[in-house]
Formats: structure tokens, sequence, C-alpha cells
């Protein structure tokens, strides 16, 4: 059966991670020993023991979720063979989109790791702590989220937009906090069910990530990348990147604009996927695939126990 490959972004996760991947795998023990020598300081040790406070720092939540990613994907490889190289496209909600790549080789993984960590800080300095906001907007149609944040954006002069299409009942938006509390406040009175602020750092896939975007795309243009061996679906557009100049735009582009993830399953599905699998940290991912496409059966691999 055609089988897509997704991995999960920022939030995803948790002290221990890959833990147990690394006692019971070689592949993945591999794979946490390069993340350390590649970024000069023990991501795994973050990883396996914290502190969380420690773990959630932008500039190492990156690299630590790439790396578990990635610690599952090849012991995936290694057992099932069959099943990675059938797959017939790869992506990831934000930071995911990294060890998609790596998935479909477009670059090395001992690169990526590099680029997410400078990714991380570059995003974390964008924006002072807590000048930006997030709010996952629950139970209100995506269009009317987009229409309460332009009427917020008029009503503060500050920016805030929809940063994940997550599902078709789940829009997060972000931007300056007094924006998002305006747009969150408008949403309720137009119907949402809730409106939850997200505990983030930083209002990431919005305008006020152009900074970030900015420096992070002499990063990429000095990444090595070559054309991926399955088509990338992107973020930015939820369309096939096959082209190595494809993957390094898009990379770049996502940055400040919003993650379409419907889009992207939908356009999985058009391609002919009719089965995921989630490959990292927490299950998050496979959730929202019930929710746009329920007919998609979906597992989740991060724990020996998965696998």
């Amino acid at each position: 059966m055609p089988l897509a490959l997704l991995f999960p972004g920022q939030g995803s996760q948790y002290v221990g991670m890959g833990k147990d991947l690394c006692a019971g795998f070689p592949e993945a023990k591999a794979v946490f020993d390069q993340a350390d020598a590649a970024l000069g300081y023990p991501i795994s040790k973050i990883c396996f023991e914290g502190p969380e406070a420690e773990l959630k720092r932008t500039a190492n939540t990156q690299p630590a979720i790439l790396t578990h990613s990635i610690a599952a994907l090849r012991v995936l490889e290694a057992r099932r063979p069959e099943r990675v190289a059938g797959a017939i496209a790869a992506a990831g909600h934000s930071l995911g989109e990294y060890s998609a790549g790596v998935a479909a080789g477009a670059y090395a993984f001992a690169d990526a790791v590099r680029v997410v960590h400078e990714r991380g800080q570059f995003m974390q300095e964008a924006v002072p702590e807590g000048v930006g906001a997030m709010t996952a907007v629950l139970g209100l149609a995506p269009d009317a989220v987009s229409r309460a944040c332009a009427d917020a954006e008029v009503d503060t002069g500050k920016i805030v937009s929809p940063a994940n299409f997550n599902c078709p009942e789940q829009t997060v938006i972000a931007g300056h906090a007094e924006a998002v509390a305006r747009a969150s406040e408008l949403c309720r009175e137009r119907g949402a069910k809730k409106a939850v602020p997200l505990p983030v750092s930083a209002p990431f896939h919005c305008a006020l990530m152009e900074p970030a975007a900015d420096r992070l795309r002499p990063v990429l243009d000095a990444l090595a990348v070559a054309d991926p061996r399955i088509p990338i679906v992107t973020n930015v557009d939820a369309a096939e990147a096959v082209k190595a100049d494809e993957v390094r735009i898009a990379l770049a582009r996502q940055v400040a604009a919003p993650v379409r993830w419907v889009e992207s399953i939908e356009r999985m599905a058009a391609m002919g996927a009719t089965e995921a699998v989630e490959i990292g940290p927490g299950g998050v991912l496979a959730g929202l695939v019930r929710r746009i496409r329920k007919e998609i059966p979906v597992a989740s691999i991060g724990k020996a126990e998965q696998i």
C-alpha cells in the first residue's frame, strides 16, 4: 500500500525521548552520537535526562526532535526496509520538514541538525519574549479564523495571522500578543468552541519571523542539497518539491509562512497515499490525519515498543 512518511514538529518533545531506542537499537544510538558530534554538545543527554527547561529551549528542541525522528527512521529502515523504500512522499510539520528532507535523501542528517540548531536560535531571537503569542482556535472554520485575524489587525494595528492549518477544526494563530488576544476574542464571538493560548516562547510562522527567515537564508544557501528521491510535500505550498532548489526555497519561506497541514495531507492522498506513518516523538500528527482523512490508517513510531 502506498505510504506517506510524516515527521512531527516543535511541541512533541519530552524528557526521556529516544532513550529506549538507543538502548535497544544500535542504529538509533549511531544517530544520537552523530548529532552530539555535529553540534559539539550532548543533545542526547538533554533528550534522555533533561532538564525540561533546557529541552524546551528552541535551539535545543529543534535538533532534539530531528534527531529522535531520524533515529526512529533508521531503526524502521533496518527492520522494515521494503516499507520505507516503498514510500511515495514525505512531509513534516514545520521543523519536521527537515526530517522529511533527510528521509528523502535531500541532505545529510549531520548538516540538517546543525541548520535546525541555528534555525531555533534565529526564531527565538526574532521576537523578544512576551511580545508575541500563539493560540489554538478550535471549532471554527479556517476562513472565519483568517477573517478574525484580519479584523484584529485593523483593531489593534498589530500583526496576527493563521500560523498552522492543522485540521478543519483547529487553526493556530500567531503574532503580537495584543492582536492574538483580540483575534481570539473575535473567534469566540463568532462561534469558536475554544481559543487556547499555547505555551511557546515565540510567535512562529507569522510575519514577525521575517528577521529569522532573513538570517536563515544564507545558512540554507550553504547547505548541500540534492534532488530528493521521493517528493517532499512542503508546508508553505502543500505541493511537491522534487528539485534541490525547490527544497531549499521552501525551507526558507516556511519560517514566516503558515503550515498548510490540511492541504498537505490532502495532496498526499491525491498522490495516491493510502496509509501513513508518523516517525518521531509523540502522536500529534496521527491524530490530525484522522481528522483530515479518517480513511487513511496512520501509525506513530517513536518508541521501542512501537517499532
